[in-house]
């Protein structure tokens, strides 16, 4: 007999497209191996043992059939080709540039800029938290204001943030703010959307006649104005401050180059998008804004702040600062749920100044502005009035008795779109592509003729008033790197100092960080896709909405629900995005009183800051001693806060690793009281193929494309949070005012489909992998987490369980006994981690002293053997703590990680070999990822905040 006969079926993998293939880790042959290991038959065995019958899905997601990366590219590039690449001189806040080859090659295009986590461990992240420090110290320098933070999502958005911080600071009880009709309108209607449910009374007015007669809380005003206006902001400011107000600078930061800096005209916050630092338009993002305030608000500020500390040798080094803040903390208390920056985008940003350098800049913004004088100089000989004499780069343009419909049939036969105010009066924005040739071309439009009375010569040179006393950018590392080659070394030290997924797995759990493949990743810089403003005309996008159509009706397919909304640009802003839906339907209703909003105590911590933002009032649902909703204390909270109820927010599968078996008892129950289920999508990768949530029970579900749907993170963003919601909370998905589309909601992001050009990775990972692959997909991403959860067992207890004794995609490893037996912290853990070569998994998160695992499908039998057996060799370093063979304050885990200069000098005096710490593993050997600081004093950074650029003596 044959012992081990040779299976005559071939494994379903095999089955699969061949991207499928490249995209999901392990082979048949380790898929076998691993379920034996587990003692199961095949994978639907796992399956059936692991999700709940009664939730799944029995059949075959309706997608297209699964195409090669070539075919799916070819098929992109049709699509693409429908949408026609215009000059657009609209302005609002977007504007075409150049970014500079170096920084796209290196950063934009690079795995290992874009394929890096949050830096939630700074001692592998000192190279983004290094380009995020000059990005702060950017803002502080073009705002001269004293803080600024790693960037926030958009200019509307952040926008919303300096007024919810301002209610929360202002002393003098007013509910208004007032908003300049000035505002580009896309930032007045994500305005009054998150002031509507907070109870904040929008006052829309213009800030020369407003007379102060109703007390006012805060103000937002916009620099330029909208028309391109230029304001001197002080007196209104100063009646502002005089209220107790916070006053609001929404800033163009290139024009800052040239005028008086917000800090300097009296504001207490400035905000805006850094788009124009070469970041491409893509139709509306992802883009980095900025958020600049007064060091008195440090505690206050949304999103991230990096901050100066030291590591245990003395040496500067960078990390998150103030995380006192952070959601996960404060939750419901938080002063935002924003977990998200931009940070990729806010690197390239940084990158384009530190190449530019204070002169170039300059000369880039006066450019412009000499180019926007020119050109008015020529519309008023050809008899046009120009509303503003005082601007930076656009012109607001009077037609008198010229028609619209001419203007604009003249500039679509030159490709060319401008904005239209109204039918008398147009703008004209200029920016760092235009040329004396796009000049000429616009006042062929408006002479509605070829032939000209002038030429550019003839024109007066403008004698701009325009002056910026203060310096900026003068720290050295914006002088420096000016060539080409001298930037290309510094992109490439500061790539070395970070730790991606180029190095190894990192197992986040609930962070999903699978394989970012470059076919999904290439159509991105596509000029079809990125040189398209977001308010071109929906004709020339035509291209833009088949991906759309398309991209929503798949989602639709994936998750059982009936309309999907593309606008949210981040996971947190889908949280605000569905909670909102829920509060207009019960508006609808007339039951508005409905506020309360239930949050298991193992709930992701920006729930919780989703719902105070939304108007409703945190009630916590208690968890069982297996991880699970404790079903009876959600019965009973929910018949107390019946008539109130307006939500429940749940993770699924739970943030504990596990499929619920009451899940639909739990949605049934909520929607027993009139309540929606709002499902939090961050564990969709556990679902694509297996079950569908509106198939479930769920109202709601926002998705993390940047999780299941491979964006990549970008070191910390750009994220993507899209919701889907069932029939009868179509009608009150986000709309928006520039554009027509979706439902009565209102703007929740800039953008109308929020960072529309990297829609383009999960469309390409959807149709390359199919529906068998995606399930295929689900299934080992479920596999791979059994195995390690196997494997680790005997060393780290798993936690939460399933019914038979298995996860989901993800497990929780518990690790509090070690601070008992060795005081072994679980940071002691997470830091010789890096030693190995790896990225800590989820440290003490939804459960203190554990760690969360997630290998997701993208990852090898090998790979996931590897980090199994450094976690196994780390419990035997903890061992030889334990039984006092090695000190109990000066060991290989207290001392992690060790940098390759504290093993070369000075003497060693830790009782431990130079080997043992710096090559745990053999394939340290072979290969080996350096952290570039020891570790790092966080209460330090903190009793000395500093988020700006050191000087370079501090570095010697």
């Amino acid at each position: 007999m044959v012992a081990n006969p040779p299976r005559t079926q071939p494994h379903t993998s095999q089955k699969l497209g061949n991207f499928a293939q490249r995209h999901i880790g392990p082979n048949p042959d380790d898929v076998q191996q691993m379920l034996d290991i587990l003692g199961l038959s095949s994978l639907g065995d796992l399956i059936d043992k692991t999700v709940p019958q009664a939730i799944r899905f029995h059949q075959t997601l309706n997608l297209p059939a699964a195409q090669s990366e070539y075919a799916a590219l070819a098929k992109l590039k049709q699509i693409a080709d429908k949408n026609q690449v215009y000059r657009s001189f609209i302005g609002m806040g977007y504007y075409d540039c150049i970014t500079p080859t170096v920084i796209q090659r290196n950063i934009l295009e690079n795995p290992g800029w874009y394929t890096a986590y949050t830096p939630y461990q700074p001692e592998i992240a000192q190279g983004r938290l290094e380009a995020l420090l000059n990005f702060q110290t950017m803002i502080i320098d073009l705002t001269g204001l004293e803080i600024a933070n790693a960037s926030l999502l958009d200019e509307g958005t952040a926008a919303a943030e300096a007024m919810t911080m301002s209610y929360g600071v202002c002393k003098n009880k007013s509910h208004n703010y007032f908003v300049s009709y000035e505002c580009h309108p896309q930032t007045i209607d994500v305005l009054q959307t998150r002031a509507k449910p907070l109870g904040i009374n929008i006052i829309i007015g213009d800030h020369q006649t407003f007379d102060f007669t109703e007390t006012i809380f805060g103000a937002v005003l916009q620099y330029p104005a909208t028309d391109g206006t230029i304001y001197d902001y002080r007196n209104f400011i100063t009646k502002s401050h005089a209220q107790g107000a916070l006053v609001t600078v929404a800033a163009d930061p290139l024009s800052l180059l040239l005028l008086t800096p917000p800090g300097e005209l009296g504001a207490d916050i400035a905000v805006g998008s850094t788009q124009r630092f070469g970041i491409p338009l893509g139709f509306g993002g992802p883009h980095a804004a900025y958020f600049a305030t007064k060091e008195e608000y440090k505690r206050l500020v949304p999103g991230r702040i990096v901050g100066v500390s030291k590591d245990i040798h003395g040496k500067p080094a960078l990390r998150l600062a103030l995380q006192t803040r952070e959601q996960h903390i404060r939750r419901d208390k938080a002063t935002s749920n924003i977990c998200t920056a931009q940070v990729l985008l806010a690197v390239m940003a940084s990158m384009y100044a530190v190449y530019h350098g204070p002169d170039g800049l300059r000369a880039i913004a006066q450019n412009i502005h000499q180019l926007t004088a020119t050109l008015a100089a020529g519309l008023k000989k050809l008899g046009y009035k120009i509303t503003s004499e005082n601007f930076f780069d656009t012109l607001r343009v009077e037609l008198g008795n010229t028609k619209l419909e001419a203007i604009l049939d003249a500039a679509h036969e030159r490709n060319i779109n401008l904005r239209i105010f109204d039918n008398s009066t147009v703008g004209i924005s200029l920016d760092e592509t235009t040329t004396e040739v796009d000049l000429i071309d616009i006042w062929q439009i408006f002479a509605l003729k070829d032939q000209l009375p002038f030429t550019v010569e003839e024109l007066p040179i403008s004698n701009s008033q325009l002056s910026r006393e203060s310096k900026y950018l003068t720290h050295p590392v914006f002088n420096r790197y000016h060539s080409e080659t001298e930037l290309l070394r510094y992109l490439h030290q500061l790539e070395s100092k970070d730790l991606s997924l180029t190095t190894s797995m990192i197992p986040l759990g609930s962070c999903t960080m699978k394989l970012n493949a470059t076919s999904e990743m290439i159509p991105v810089t596509w000029a079809e896709f990125g040189k398209i403003h977001p308010f071109a005309p929906i004709s020339q996008t035509r291209g833009y909405q088949i991906l759309f159509q398309q991209l929503e009706a798949w989602l639709r397919e994936i998750t059982g629900f009936a309309g999907i909304s593309l606008q949210p640009n981040a996971g947190s802003q889908g949280e605000y995005a569905g909670l909102l839906v829920i509060h207009e339907y019960h508006q609808s209703r007339g039951e508005g009183h409905r506020n309360i909003c239930l949050i298991p105590q193992s709930a992701h911590g920006t729930n919780p800051a989703s719902a105070v933002m939304c108007g409703m009032k945190v009630v916590g649902v208690a968890c069982d001693d297996h991880g699970n909703i404790d079903v009876e204390d959600l019965k009973a909270k929910a018949e107390k806060h019946s008539h109130e109820l307006s939500a429940l927010m749940v993770t699924y599968p739970s943030t504990h690793g596990v499929f619920e078996e009451a899940i639909q008892e739990i949605c049934a129950v909520i929607h027993s009281h009139g309540g929606q289920v709002y499902m939090d999508g961050a564990n969709m990768n556990a679902q694509v193929g297996i079950c569908r949530p509106g198939d479930f029970g769920a109202d709601v579900c926002h998705l993390n494309l940047h999780k299941t749907f491979c964006i990549p993170h970008g070191g910390g963003g750009p994220g993507m949070g899209p919701i889907g919601v069932a029939s009868h909370l179509v009608p009150f998905l986000p709309g928006h005012s520039v554009v027509r589309m979706g439902g009565d909601l209102g703007a929740v992001s800039a953008a109308p489909w929020g960072s529309a050009s990297i829609l383009v990775i999960s469309w390409m990972y959807i149709i390359m992998m199919g529906a068998d692959g995606l399930t295929e997909a689900t299934k080992i991403a479920i596999l791979n987490a059994n195995y390690m959860a196997k494997k680790l067992e005997s060393y780290y207890p798993v936690l939460y369980q399933g019914k038979n004794g298995l996860v989901a995609h993800e497990c929780i490893l518990d690790l509090r006994s070690l601070k008992k037996s060795a005081q072994i912290e679980i940071d002691d853990v997470a830091k010789r981690l890096m030693d190995y070569g790896f990225h800590a998994p989820t440290v003490s998160w939804p459960v203190a002293g554990t760690i969360m695992v997630e290998p997701t499908e993208s990852e090898s039998k090998q790979e996931l053997d590897r980090f199994c057996d450094a976690l196994i060799a780390i419990r035997e370093e903890v061992a030889a703590i334990e039984s006092g063979k090695m000190d109990i304050h000066d060991n290989l885990l207290k001392n992690a990680p060790h940098t390759a200069e504290s093993l070369i000098i000075g003497e060693w005096n830790h009782p431990y070999s130079r080997e043992q710490a710096a090559y745990p593993a053999l394939w340290n050997k072979e290969y080996k990822f350096w952290p570039s600081v020891g570790r790092i004093d966080a209460a330090f950074g903190d009793r000395n905040f500093v988020c700006s650029c050191l000087p370079m003596e501090a570095y010697s």
